[in-house]
């Protein structure tokens, strides 16, 4: 039983969790497969093509790819029809309601590793935030399936606010724990993101991965020795459209079927960049300034990984020059843009080597427009 009178009501992050699919698909894989797809599309439509009907589809290259997100590589789960150039899409086994869900299922193994690294049992946390990019289905909430599964007697539910998702149920866990109304929160991020990717699309087809992250928020009284506390978090929406997935339950998946591409991730690329590296940089700058933390001093930054051109600059304005791999891992050319789980990752990854007193920065950035900042500060 929790003793009542070590309950502070200040928020820290106790432990996190990492599940990484064991299937790794490199650039070089990924634009063989392309290619491919772009040669048969070709050939098939050389009459339309030659009389100015269609345009021919143009070929990637791991230079582009490169270029253009810095990502090598990313995990899916789902590797063999991702990479067929008849289906490039995930697919697996339809699962009855009496079996696990996929997005469950990954969240759970996430999420027990959190609970084992900070020493708890599923009787000792309150509640369960699956916040995400994308969920399996409307309802039942996914939480609460993960919640069923971890065995936990509280309650749970789902959150989504794109690439932001993780940070905000940050957020949210830390006010549970400044209101009292819990003690100890799981924020679950299972992202499967190679499903909303258009693989055919050449601007993006290489954007996306799959992983699930978790991350168990609780009151410091009750906190192991070694965690991280919570300094302060804020949160930032701006509504456009530069970043957009249509697909819902008035729809279908599939743009051959639906109508249209914009039923997966579309964006405007140069537009996102220019107009969400400012607003993030800015937000970060001023949360700092209220927190009275210089933002020069910050030992870390682990920033959301969907583009290194991004990171690099908003590190810069931060930090006040150029970081370094230290002072900002990098995390997406092996995984890819995982949505919300990337800052996370990042964190996961490249946290443990920090001192007591060390303050870092856990920021993600993404559709909506959407930004959430995590101030933290090394303990034990």
């Amino acid at each position: 039983m929790t003793d009542i009178a070590r309950l502070t009501g200040r928020p820290v992050i106790s432990a996190t969790g990492l599940f990484t699919p064991e299937d790794s698909i490199s650039n070089e894989e990924l634009v063989a497969s392309f290619n491919e797809y772009v040669r048969r599309h070709n050939e098939a439509n050389a009459e339309a093509i030659a009389t100015g009907e269609i345009e021919p589809l143009t070929e990637s290259s791991v230079e582009f790819i490169e270029k253009a997100s810095g990502i090598k590589a990313r995990h899916v789960m789902a590797k063999v029809p991702v990479l067929d150039p008849e289906i490039m899409a995930p697919r697996w086994p339809q699962r009855s309601n009496d079996e696990l869900s996929i997005l469950a299922e990954i969240g759970v193994k996430a999420a027990r590793q959190a609970l084992e690294r900070a020493g708890r049992k599923a009787e000792d946390v309150d509640a369960v935030l699956c916040a995400a990019s994308n969920m399996e289905r409307p309802y039942p909430a996914m939480a609460i399936e993960i919640q069923q599964e971890l065995g936990i007697d509280g309650f749970g539910f789902d959150m989504n606010v794109a690439c932001s998702s993780a940070t905000f149920g940050i957020q949210t866990a830390a006010d549970y724990i400044r209101a009292g109304n819990a003690k100890s929160v799981l924020v679950v991020s299972p992202e499967i993101t190679s499903g909303h990717l258009n693989w055919r699309d050449r601007d993006s087809h290489f954007i996306f991965g799959d992983v699930a992250t978790a991350v168990l928020v609780e009151d410091s009284g009750i906190a192991p020795k070694e965690h991280w506390d919570i300094l302060g978090t804020k949160l930032k929406t701006v509504f456009s459209n530069n970043i957009r997935n249509n697909f819902g339950f008035l729809n279908r998946a599939y743009p051959d079927e639906a109508g249209g591409p914009d039923k997966l991730f579309v964006q405007e690329g140069r537009k996102v960049f220019k107009e969400v590296v400012p607003m993030v940089a800015q937000m970060i700058v001023d949360e700092a300034a209220r927190l009275e933390i210089d933002p020069a001093g910050l030992r870390r930054l682990w920033l959301h990984q969907a583009n290194t051109g991004m990171n690099r600059l908003i590190a810069h304005r931060v930090l006040g020059h150029e970081a370094s791999e230290d002072e900002s891992p990098t995390v997406l050319d092996t995984y890819g843009n995982t949505s919300s789980a990337g800052s996370i990752i990042a964190f996961h990854l490249h946290s443990e080597d920090l001192a007591e007193g060390d303050t870092g920065l856990i920021c993600s950035f993404g559709a909506g427009y959407s930004a959430g900042t995590v101030f933290v500060r090394r303990a034990g």
